[in-house]
């Protein structure tokens, strides 16, 4: 009995032979995948045919005249710029601190026409003629503020980390009246965290404080 070979099939043949090899599959996955992106560019490899994507615009950005610590200074922002940053990235005043960058911890309190707030959570383009004090601009030259000279004399900072925030928002409790009771300043002062837990101290830093006043 003769068992004769079946033909090939001519369709499948003619599917694999046009198919690409793995080779030639990896070669153009990898071409594709090279696409980067720099300077806000996005480029693909010219062999592919592609075009140069146009450059995105830069983000809006505004000028800003405004008052810190008694020096007047114009800066162009970009639009999404914190008080916060714009202070430690653009003009060196570091004494405010980057804690939780949300708004919970205090530490980067300053006050805005002597009103306190988080300066990471405002806006440096909001703020055109505005004056802003810091934690560097309390002191008269080597007079220390009232309140800056309580912290040493209560032993109220271990740390340091949320000494600068809270001696700013100790010095807008003082301004706001609310310093009647130690359970007032606790209330008043509650959006400053301490970590080392000093709040007994920084209590009675801000009553010496204020008796001074």
């Amino acid at each position: 009995m003769s068992v004769e070979n079946p033909e090939p099939d001519r369709s499948l043949t003619a599917e694999a032979t046009s198919a690409p090899s793995r080779r030639t599959f990896i070669t153009t996955a990898t071409a594709v995948s090279g696409a980067v992106v720099v300077g806000g560019l996005v480029t693909a490899p010219t062999a592919l045919g592609g075009r140069e994507a146009v450059a995105a615009e830069g983000p809006p950005g505004g000028t800003v005249h405004l008052s810190i610590n008694s020096v007047r200074h114009t800066v162009t922002v970009d639009n999404r710029t914190s008080l916060l940053d714009l202070l430690r990235e653009h003009l060196d005043l570091t004494g405010s601190k980057k804690g939780c960058n949300a708004g919970a911890c205090g530490a980067c309190t300053v006050l805005v026409d002597g009103h306190r707030v988080n300066s990471c959570l405002t806006l440096a383009v909001r703020l055109d003629g505005v004056e802003v004090t810091t934690i560097e601009g309390l002191a008269d030259g080597d007079q220390l503020h009232p309140l800056q000279q309580a912290f040493i004399d209560q032993d109220a900072y271990q740390c340091g980390f949320c000494t600068s925030g809270q001696i700013v928002s100790g010095v807008g409790c003082i301004k706001e009246g609310h310093t009647g009771t130690s359970d007032e300043i606790r209330e008043w002062m509650s959006g400053n965290l301490c970590r080392c837990g000093c709040y007994i101290k920084i209590v009675r830093a801000v009553e010496q404080a204020a008796g001074q006043n």
